[in-house]
């Protein structure tokens, strides 16, 4: 009888699992300029509300049908839209920013991935006797999102304390000077939740001494690196 039971589960599962790869979109995402494949890409169907990341090899898969728009998205690269007109295999380029600033403003501030993304957190969980929430796919995704989440939340918190207004109103830089300030000295989450404002006024103060005193050919902001963190 058990024998029996466990042949039955087997077949849910693969039912289960056969029927969600038909509503898969597939693709891979790779660099415009370089063609590298760029790993850890963040995408959203916004029909649906489901997410996924790239792998190492920059391939996705994410639920979704024909109709469905989905939006990529990572820290350096233009933002990409793309409206699903069929289901082949997508090939995605990305492309580079002229500067390596995060595009706060466009995505906003505010982000509660467990309110927005409650599926994630609730897949990521590992029971003692579902072996598939300790080995599976599915699982093994959500806790890649959840981790991801986890780090976007706190680099969000960085960006609403170290915003381009307020260091420009305590340094006279502007435009790219300001842009590459702010990536050379950006602060820690660590340092944003421990300090105060005076601090953070202190820090960026002495910071600018730090970055008026390289030479012109240090005052660049580092080359953007695709590949595994």
């Amino acid at each position: 009888m058990r024998a029996i039971y466990l042949i039955l589960l087997c077949f849910c599962l693969v039912s289960i699992g056969a029927h969600a790869q038909q509503n898969a979109i597939k693709g891979q995402v790779t660099e415009n300029a370089t063609s590298a494949k760029m790993p850890n890409v963040f995408i959203k169907n916004i029909n649906n509300n489901q997410a996924a990341l790239t792998d190492d090899n920059g391939n996705f898969n994410i639920r979704g049908v024909m109709g469905n728009t989905l939006i990529f998205s990572s820290p350096g690269y233009v933002s990409d839209t793309l409206y699903v007109a069929d289901m082949r295999f997508k090939d995605v380029k990305m492309i580079q920013l002229g500067i390596t600033l995060r595009q706060v403003n466009v995505r906003g501030e505010k982000f509660d991935p467990r309110a927005e993304y409650p599926s994630v957190y609730q897949k990521s969980k590992v029971y003692v006797l579902s072996p598939t929430t300790w080995f599976g796919k599915e699982a093994k995704d959500a806790r890649r999102l959840k981790k991801y989440f986890a780090h976007e939340v706190r680099e969000r918190r960085v960006d609403s304390a170290f915003t381009r207004t307020y260091v420009s109103s305590i340094v006279p830089l502007k435009g790219n000077d300001l842009d590459v300030f702010m990536n050379l000295y950006r602060p820690t989450y660590e340092f944003v939740t421990s300090n105060t404002g005076e601090s953070m006024a202190v820090y960026i103060n002495d910071s600018y001494k730090k970055y008026m005193a390289l030479p012109p050919e240090k005052r660049v902001v580092p080359k953007l690196v695709t590949g595994q963190e």
